[in-house]
C-alpha cells in the first residue's frame, strides 16, 4: 500500500453521532454520547436496580395517562453529538418513538453509582439543564433505607436548575410536578 489512505487501520476519525449510537450493541451495558464523546457503562449494583425499580412504581402509579414512565436504558436524543439514557424518566406519550425520545423529558432521574456519582449528577444535570429538561432528580442510593437521598431540580425561568429538595431516609417528597406524586426514599431500596 502506498499511503495510508487505503489502509483501514488509518481510516479518518470523525466525531460520533446518534446515528451512530443506534447501532451499538445491545450488550447490556449503557452507551452515552456526550458532546460527542462516548460514554460505556456497566451494568449498576442491586442497590442502585432496586433504587430505580422502586422509584418507577412510584412514579408510574401516580402516572395520568398522559405520560409515560419509562425505565433505562432507553435513548434520550437531545442533540446529534449528545444522546443520554437515564436511569428512568417521564415523558409525554406522544413525544415517545419505538426507539427513543427525541428530545428533553418532563423528568429525568438517575440513581448515583458510588464510582460515577459526579457524572451521575453533576455531569449529566450539566445536560439536563442546558437541552431544557424541566424537572431533574438524583438518588443516591447509599448504602441501605435510612442512607437513601433524593435531591430535586426545576428550571427557573432563566433555564438554570434550583434545587426544590433535599431529603432522606423516610421523610416525605411531595410534589405536584410533573405531576402530583409523593417519594419516601427509605422505600425506594426495600
Amino acid at each position: 500500500m502506498a499511503t495510508g489512505e487505503t489502509d483501514p487501520a488509518f481510516r479518518r476519525v470523525r466525531p460520533i453521532t446518534a446515528t451512530d449510537l443506534a447501532i451499538a450493541p445491545d450488550d447490556g451495558r449503557r452507551w452515552e454520547l456526550l458532546d460527542g464523546g462516548l460514554v460505556v457503562s456497566a451494568p449498576r449494583g442491586l442497590l442502585h436496580q432496586r433504587a430505580v425499580l422502586g422509584l418507577a412504581i412510584v412514579l408510574r402509579e401516580a402516572c395520568p395517562p398522559e405520560f409515560e414512565v419509562v425505565v433505562g436504558p432507553f435513548s434520550v436524543v437531545l442533540a446529534s453529538d449528545t444522546v443520554l439514557a437515564p436511569d428512568l424518566f417521564v415523558a409525554r406519550r406522544d413525544q415517545l418513538t419505538e426507539r427513543n425520545l427525541p428530545g428533553p423529558p418532563e423528568l429525568a432521574v438517575e440513581v448515583t453509582s458510588p464510582f460515577r456519582k459526579e457524572l451521575d449528577f453533576e455531569g449529566k444535570k450539566e445536560f439536563y439543564e442546558r437541552f431544557g429538561t424541566p424537572y431533574f432528580w438524583a438518588v443516591d442510593p447509599g448504602e441501605g433505607p435510612e442512607d437513601v437521598q433524593l435531591v430535586a431540580m426545576e428550571l427557573d425561568k432563566a433555564g438554570r436548575y434550583r434545587r426544590t429538595c433535599l431529603l432522606g431516609g423516610s421523610s416525605r417528597f411531595v410534589t405536584t410536578s410533573p405531576y402530583p406524586v409523593t417519594v419516601v426514599p427509605a422505600t425506594l431500596v426495600v
